[in-house]
């Protein structure tokens, strides 16, 4: 029946984008080496809008430790140093009049538990909107009408297993994360 595929494929979009979410959060935790991902939510104040930072400055990785930004319009170097302090990244910006560097910092053991907490909190955040997602598919699946039980069943059951694989995808993505963070 359409409406039970129909079920079924907006229970594993919003699994897949979930997890997809889950990637993008651990983008954004540092695990010692300098990355573009860092900054990418940053948003700069640019002639009154509120504007990504990479819509108003080239952002590379000269190396390991290091992140420059390079503003296009150079009027913006104050704006755009001033929206990284307020993001609470932990990046001291020093700015040199042309560009901002930012240094990240070794991790020290403590910084790197915090940050394996805060994975941590992100993978349950992910598994809770797994989890609602299939209650939002079974009660779907209980408003239909004139559905034989055994069909309605069936598919309770395989909303269950993309529920199953999705929690396990989101610990192998947070195992895969921690080990990262750890390794000094």
């Amino acid at each position: 029946m359409e409406e039970l595929d129909l079920i079924l494929e907006s229970v594993k979009q919003d699994m897949d984008a979930a997890v997809k979410h889950l990637d993008h959060a651990f983008q954004r935790i540092r695990a010692g080496r300098a990355s573009t991902a860092m900054v990418q939510d940053v948003m700069v104040e640019y002639y009154g809008a509120m504007t990504p930072i990479n819509q108003v400055a080239n952002v590379s990785v000269p190396d390991a430790m290091t992140i420059s930004i390079q503003p296009w319009d150079r009027t913006a170097i104050n704006a755009i140093e001033k929206a990284i302090i307020n993001s609470n990244l932990g990046f001291a910006p020093s700015n040199n009049g042309e560009n901002i560097i930012l240094n990240v910092p070794p991790l020290t053991e403590e910084r790197r538990k915090e940050l394996a907490k805060q994975a941590k909190v992100e993978a349950e955040q992910t598994k809770v909107t797994v989890r609602n997602a299939r209650q939002d598919g079974l009660k779907e699946l209980k408003k239909l009408d004139g559905v034989s039980e055994d069909i309605v069943k069936g598919v309770e059951e395989e909303i269950q297993n993309y529920t199953d694989k999705y929690v396990k995808l989101c610990d192998e993505h947070l195992k895969t994360k921690e080990a990262e963070i750890m390794k000094v």
